[in-house]
């Protein structure tokens, strides 16, 4: 008896077949994903994202899509969960530029490149006039609402003992920050900072400077900070100070005095002004005022630790943003005369 075995035989071709364009389909779709991985996204134009923390990859794909800059969001949802990064993605805040890829994009929201700003915190402000500086950036998340440095050092946690005050616990030089960070991670790290750079020129301080530890140096730092805009003249308005201290003089710094009147102060420094007890009062109390008066860059702090050795005890504003220096008070007086009565000043 004869049997057919073309049947079978048929049955596996078409199998083959079958099989054969399977495999071709899923090949020309894996090519299709490949090339649109690579291809560039529809944004003409630098477009800003945000997956809030908490929130998913497929939302913000999703919104994407919306938004005309993913053609496809679904293909990119299922690559993320085949490639095992879909829950690796970071929160945050993304710029994406024109010509960026889906597989680009993937790979910056896994990195957490998020959109990175900056705030520049400046030289001579006290401490509210950086808090007021942070408040004024839209993207920064405030939590600080401090009137006045001591309450400031306590919403920072400042080690008491150390910062009775967050009067100069900051240095002022540009920190970067992303949206989600707030007022205080900013002052956090400007206060790292502050203690780094305090601790690098303290222990390269010259011998023989009359401070008990670094915090007064900051003092000093703050006065010179105040004093003079002039990189020139911070050590040797420093050196004055020093040897004015050694001297037991009174330091006799208008700044000081002008930071304890706080807002009393109109913009004209008075005698009476000059009579009246406080603090911060240098032409009555001996020494260091109690806290630095202002945050200071670390030129200041360098020469409050290096000052400029010499023999002068004074000096008075020019008027031109320059000092005249002098060794002697009748010198000191002269200069007085010259630069300052001439012009209506006290």
């Amino acid at each position: 008896m004869w049997h057919d075995c073309s049947r079978p035989d048929a049955a596996l071709r078409v199998l083959a077949a079958l099989l054969l364009c399977a495999v071709l389909v899923l090949f020309l779709g894996w090519k299709s994903v490949v090339r649109w991985l690579d291809a560039p996204l529809s944004a003409g134009e630098p477009v800003i994202a945000e997956l809030p923390a908490g929130g998913n990859l497929t939302r913000l794909l999703r919104e994407l899509g919306e938004r005309g800059v993913l053609d496809r969001p679904n293909w990119l949802r299922l690559h993320a969960r085949l490639s095992g990064v879909a829950d690796q993605v970071r929160a945050g805040e993304y710029r994406i530029e024109p010509g960026l890829t889906p597989r680009a994009l993937l790979a910056m929201l896994v990195a957490g490149k998020v959109v990175v700003y900056s705030v520049t915190l400046v030289e001579g402000n006290t401490a509210t006039e950086l808090l007021a500086r942070l408040h004024a950036q839209d993207r920064l998340q405030r939590t600080l609402d401090a009137p006045d440095a001591a309450t400031l050092a306590r919403a920072l946690e400042l080690e008491p003992a150390a910062w009775p005050s967050a009067e100069g616990a900051f240095l002022p030089e540009t920190y970067q920050y992303h949206r989600g960070m707030s007022d205080a991670d900013v002052l956090r790290a400007a206060h790292a900072a502050l203690a780094e750079a305090l601790d690098e020129e303290w222990a390269m301080r010259a011998p023989g400077l009359p401070y008990a530890s670094p915090y007064e140096a900051l003092v000093m730092a703050s006065l010179v900070e105040k004093e003079t805009g002039l990189a020139e003249e911070r050590a040797r308005i420093a050196g004055v100070f020093v040897r004015r201290l050694q001297q037991r003089m009174l330091l006799q710094t208008d700044p000081a005095v002008i930071y304890g009147l706080g807002a009393r102060f109109d913009g004209n420094l008075t005698r009476e002004h000059l009579r009246a007890p406080g603090p911060y009062n240098t032409y009555l109390n001996p020494g260091l005022p109690p806290s630095p008066i202002a945050n200071v860059g670390r030129a200041a702090i360098r020469a409050a630790l290096q000052p400029a050795p010499g023999t002068e005890l004074y000096f008075v504003a020019r008027g031109d943003g320059s000092h005249q220096f002098s060794d002697t008070l009748e010198e000191h007086n002269r200069a007085v005369r010259r630069y300052q009565l001439r012009r209506g000043g006290g």
